[in-house]
C-alpha cells in the first residue's frame, strides 16, 4: 500500500479502499475540503470509495448503517465536526449495540490556524472546539474513539480502524482526522495488513456440551432476535430445530427474519404469548437474544434449564440482563450453529422427532389462519387499520423485496403479517431510537439498487426522522424507495404509557392525553413531490391494494414514493 507523497485526504481514499470500503456515506462540513478536492481527480473504477453525500448526519449514519446491515460490508462514514458527530451519536449508539461495523470520522483543527499553517477559518477556535475533540464527545457511543495526534500514523490509523470496526464482536469505530493532518504529505506507507480477523467460533469443547444439552431435552424450545443477521445462519438453525424438534420463536424485537416465517417450527413473534409457548420446555435455548423475555425474572417455569449462545452472549453493553442461564456459550452464530448441528446429529437421527414437528405444525398453521382472517376483516371496516394495510402490502411485494421497519405500535402487525419475508428480507430500524427509518432503507437501496425497498413508518417516528435531508438523498442519488407511512395522528404507545399506569387518572377520566396529538393532520404527501417524489394519501380500506401498486410503479419507473395510510386517529376529538 502505497501513501507516501499523497496527502492526507487522498491517503485516507486509498486506504478505505485498499481496506475492503466500497462506499462513504457522508453529510459532512467544511473540514472536509481536501477530502472534495482528492474526489475531484480522477480515478479508475473502483479504486476509491464511492462518496455519497446527504443533507443530514442522521441521514448519512443511517445509510450506512442499512448497507452495513444488508451487505456485511465495512462502510465508510464521514460527518461535520463536533456538532455533526453529535447527531450522529444516536445512529452510533444503536449500531454499537446492533454490532454494525463502519469507520466514522469527522474532522478537527489543532493549530487554529498559528503560522507557518494556513489559515483554517476562525470557526475552529470560535464555534467548533471542546476540550479532546470530537473523539471524547462520541467515545461512549462507539467500540473504539481515537483523535488522531501526529500525521506520520494517519494511514496506519486508517488500516487499525477498518480491522477494529470489523473484528468481533463487530462495532462502529471514531477516527477524528485534522484538517491539518489532510492537508499533510505523508512520509511513510502503511504496512501490509489483512482487512479482517476471522470471528471466532465457539470452542468445541463448548459446543459439546451445549449439544448434549439439547439432546438430553424432551421438549426444547429455540429463542432468538438477531440470528438472522447471518443468512447462512438461519439455515443452520433451521437445520438445529428440524433435527431437534424444536419450536422456534422470536422475542419482543426482532431485528431480522431469524427463521422462516411459514415453516412448521416458527411460533412467531412471542412477547405476551412467550409462557404459552414455554409451558412443559424442560429446556430454553437462548440464540443471539437480547431479551427474550420480561422482566428477565419471569420465566421460565421452574426445573427448565436455559442455555445460551452468542458472539456477546452476556451483553456487556447492558447495565443488567439478569436472565438465568446454565449454560453460556460464546462464538459467532454461523460457524457456532453449523458445529452445533453436526454434534447434536450424533446423537439425535434427523427425522426421529417428526411427530413433535406435526404437533407444532397443527398449532402454527392456525395461528398464522387466524392472523390472516382477522386481516381480511379489518379490510371490510370503514376505517383503514395497520393490519389490512400490510396484509395487502404482503400480497403486492415482489418476491425479492426488501422491508425496513421503523414502527413502535404498529410493529406486531408488521412482524405477523409478512409471511413471505425470508431471511435477508427484513431489517427493524428503531434500535433504542427513532429517526433512522428512511435513512436505512436508502442505504439498503444504494446496496442493491434492482430491488424493491419498503420503509413501513408510524407518523410520530416520521417526525423523528431528518426527512428533507431523507428525501433529498433520495432525490439527488437516484434511491428510489416506498415508504408506507401510517398516519393514526398521534403517539399512540405514549397514550398506552398513561392509560397503564394512571387507569383511573385524569387523563382517562377527562379524555384529555396530553401531548400524544399530531394534529392538525399535515398532508405528508407534499414533502415527497416537494422533492421530486410520488406522494398519495388513502382515506379507505378499499383504495389501499391500488394505492400500493401505484406507489411500487412510480419506483419502478425510479421515482421514490411515500403512500399514506389515514388511521383512526389516537385521539378522535382532537383532530381537525
Amino acid at each position: 500500500m502505497i501513501t507516501k507523497g499523497m496527502n492526507g485526504a487522498e491517503a485516507v481514499l486509498r486506504v478505505l479502499r485498499a481496506m475492503g470500503v466500497e462506499k462513504i456515506f457522508a453529510s459532512p462540513g467544511s473540514d472536509w475540503a481536501p477530502l472534495w478536492e482528492a474526489l475531484a481527480k480522477p480515478y479508475e473504477p473502483g479504486e476509491v470509495p464511492e462518496y455519497i453525500s446527504s443533507r443530514h448526519e442522521e441521514t448519512a449514519a443511517a445509510m450506512a448503517m442499512g448497507y452495513a446491515k444488508v451487505t456485511g460490508k465495512l462502510p465508510a462514514l464521514v460527518v461535520h465536526t463536533t456538532v455533526g458527530a453529535l447527531h450522529a451519536t444516536m445512529a452510533l449508539r444503536a449500531a454499537l449495540h446492533e454490532r454494525i461495523p463502519m469507520v466514522v470520522m469527522a474532522g478537527e483543527s489543532v493549530t487554529f490556524a498559528e503560522a507557518p499553517l494556513p489559515e483554517l477559518g476562525r470557526q475552529w477556535l470560535r464555534l467548533l472546539t471542546d476540550v479532546g475533540g470530537p473523539a471524547r464527545l462520541v467515545e461512549s457511543c462507539v467500540k473504539w474513539s481515537f483523535g488522531m495526534n501526529t500525521s506520520l500514523l494517519l494511514p496506519h490509523t486508517m488500516q487499525r480502524a477498518c480491522q477494529l470496526a470489523m473484528a468481533a464482536p463487530r462495532g462502529p469505530v471514531f477516527v477524528s482526522v485534522p484538517l491539518e493532518f489532510m492537508l499533510a504529505s505523508m512520509t511513510t506507507d502503511p504496512p501490509a495488513v489483512a482487512a479482517h480477523a476471522s470471528a471466532p467460533a465457539a470452542q468445541p469443547a463448548a459446543i459439546e456440551a451445549l449439544a448434549r444439552e439439547l439432546a438430553a431435552a424432551s421438549n426444547p424450545v429455540i429463542v432468538t432476535e438477531e440470528v438472522g443477521k447471518s443468512v447462512a445462519a438461519v439455515a443452520q438453525l433451521v437445520a438445529l430445530a428440524e433435527t431437534l424438534g424444536a419450536p422456534v420463536v422470536e422475542a419482543w424485537q426482532p431485528t431480522y427474519v431469524n427463521f422462516p416465517r411459514a415453516h412448521p417450527l416458527y411460533c412467531g413473534v412471542a412477547a405476551v404469548e412467550m409462557a404459552e409457548v414455554l409451558k412443559g420446555a424442560d429446556l430454553v435455548f437462548l440464540v443471539e437474544s437480547v431479551g427474550p423475555w420480561h422482566p428477565p425474572s419471569a420465566l421460565p417455569a421452574p426445573g427448565t434449564r436455559v442455555v445460551v449462545l452468542g458472539e456477546d452472549p452476556l451483553h456487556a453493553h447492558l447495565p443488567f440482563w439478569g436472565f438465568q442461564a446454565d449454560l453460556v456459550v460464546a462464538g459467532e452464530a454461523e460457524a457456532s450453529l453449523a458445529m452445533l448441528v453436526g454434534e447434536v446429529r450424533k446423537t439425535v437421527s434427523p427425522g426421529s422427532r417428526a411427530a413433535a414437528i406435526e404437533r407444532w405444525r397443527s398449532r402454527n398453521e392456525q395461528r398464522r389462519a387466524t392472523t390472516r382472517e382477522a386481516a381480511r376483516v379489518a379490510g371490510t371496516r370503514d376505517v383503514i387499520e395497520t393490519s389490512w394495510v400490510v396484509h395487502e402490502l404482503d400480497a403486492v411485494l415482489p418476491d425479492d423485496a426488501i422491508v425496513v421497519d421503523e414502527t413502535i405500535t404498529h410493529r406486531a402487525d408488521v412482524l405477523r403479517l409478512f409471511d413471505r419475508l425470508t431471511p435477508g428480507r427484513y431489517f427493524e430500524a428503531s434500535y433504542g431510537g427513532l429517526g433512522m427509518g428512511i435513512g436505512m432503507a436508502l442505504g439498503v437501496k444504494a446496496a442493491h439498487p434492482d430491488r424493491i425497498v419498503v420503509n413501513t413508518i408510524g407518523d410520530g417516528t416520521f417526525h423523528y426522522n431528518p426527512v428533507l435531508g431523507s428525501f433529498g438523498a433520495a432525490q439527488e442519488h437516484r434511491l428510489p424507495i416506498l415508504v408506507v407511512l401510517f398516519d393514526n395522528a398521534g403517539y399512540r404507545s405514549q397514550k398506552g404509557d398513561v392509560i397503564n399506569e394512571y387507569p383511573e387518572g385524569w387523563a382517562v377520566k377527562a379524555d384529555r392525553f396530553v401531548g400524544t396529538s399530531i394534529t392538525p393532520r399535515p398532508d405528508y404527501a407534499l414533502l415527497a413531490r416537494a422533492y421530486g417524489g410520488y406522494g398519495e394519501t388513502v382515506t379507505g380500506p378499499g383504495e389501499v391494494r391500488a394505492a400500493l401498486a401505484r406507489g411500487l410503479q412510480a419506483v419502478a419507473k425510479g421515482q421514490f414514493a411515500l403512500i399514506t395510510m389515514v388511521l383512526e386517529p389516537v385521539n378522535p376529538r382532537e383532530v381537525r
